[in-house]
């Protein structure tokens, strides 16, 4: 199990919001983003050291990025790209988690 797809998608919700904040001055992408972002990395930090929940807390914070994007992805790219990865990033996780839980 990688913690990489975890620290990109953190990074890219934070920059993502921090971008939405600025270009348009929307509070609701600054908090969003930032709070998935942490929320991400914060997986990503636990997923690493081999501490408890990080696999799902990434499993978590894909589902929430997946549900909040998928009403606005065809209103242009980038709620688009944010479907696409956080589905992607939701089934590495979950499948990473579904492959453990059998070997148990």
């Amino acid at each position: 199990m990688s913690a990489y797809p975890a620290y990109t998608m953190g990074g890219l919700c934070l920059v993502g919001g921090l971008t939405g904040f600025a270009r348009t001055r929307s509070i609701p992408s600054l908090v969003a983003g930032v709070s998935v972002g942490l929320l991400y990395l914060w997986s990503a930090d636990s997923i690493r050291k081999g501490t408890a929940n990080g696999l799902e807390a990434a499993l978590g914070a894909s589902a929430l990025l997946f549900l909040s994007s998928i009403p606005r992805a065809g209103k242009g790219p980038v709620p688009a790209m944010l479907s696409v990865t956080s589905a992607t990033t939701g089934f590495y996780y979950g499948n990473t988690l579904y492959n453990l839980s059998k070997g148990q």
